[in-house]
């Protein structure tokens, strides 16, 4: 496929994430689990799109089947009109190398590498990175880029990690449980960093979360149990992270 699929953000005609009938199970017979059992779901350019429920509820296989991580058992899963569901494996590594950025939990940040160059090792590779320099002022580190994750706090890291994700200028932005290792103060400056990328660079972001207090910052909000989406809710307002109540 070309290369423009991946990166283009030609139309806001076309949803970035289309799925349909969505489905993912893991093992045969009386193992067999259901994680998730028949999704419809579209998302489009710009959107902050927060994903709620317990663990177990199916939100991270969610994450990991619009991240190219993993791929669907049944029902169909577009990415700009591409057949992501249907991808081979060369096609899914091209796709989250040019695409989608990812922040997980833990920061998976590289102790002997300073912040600038753990964010380097990804500008390195992509087509058309920002610097790492200005990735890290994104995320409001531009005074700590030369300092080892050793001497970060966990916020920060958490930020680096988030600099790292954003360098290629990636389509989407995929955060499962951003916050879930931090504080509520160090937790808020991590949602402001990805608040303000999803604002000026318009990057499609997923939230996937099982704390509510980050509903209000979203555009929308989807509810996920027992492998469905059990609730869709439209925000007329996003609230700014700073001032949610924790």
């Amino acid at each position: 496929m070309a290369h423009a699929a991946f990166t283009s953000a030609d139309s806001d005609l076309v949803p970035v994430f289309q799925a349909r009938a969505l489905a993912k199970t893991y093992g045969e017979g009386e193992a067999m689990v259901r994680a998730l059992a028949g999704v419809d779901l579209e998302c489009r350019a710009g959107e902050l799109v927060v994903v709620l429920g317990a663990s177990g509820s199916g939100k991270s296989t969610l994450l990991n089947l619009l991240g190219g991580l993993d791929t669907p058992t049944s029902g169909s899963l577009f990415y700009r009109g591409w057949d992501l569901g249907g991808a081979d494996e060369a096609g899914l590594t091209r796709y989250r190398r040019e695409a989608v950025g990812f922040v997980f939990q833990f920061y998976n940040l590289i102790p002997s590498l300073t912040a600038r160059e753990n964010v380097a090792l990804i500008t390195e590779i992509a087509a058309d990175p920002m610097t790492p320099e200005e990735a890290l002022h994104m995320v409001g580190l531009g005074a700590r880029m030369d300092h080892f994750p050793a001497q970060l706090s966990g916020g920060e890291q958490q930020r680096v990690a988030i600099a790292r994700a954003i360098a290629k200028r990636p389509a989407v932005l995929m955060c499962d449980e951003p916050t879930g290792a931090l504080d509520v103060s160090t937790g808020k400056a991590v949602l402001e960093a990805i608040e303000r990328i999803n604002r000026e660079l318009g990057t499609l972001t997923l939230i996937i979360t099982h704390n509510s207090v980050m509903a209000e910052m979203a555009d929308r909000v989807l509810t996920l149990s027992d492998g469905h989406i059990t609730g869709e809710k439209h925000n007329r307002t996003r609230a700014a992270a700073s001032t949610l109540a924790w």
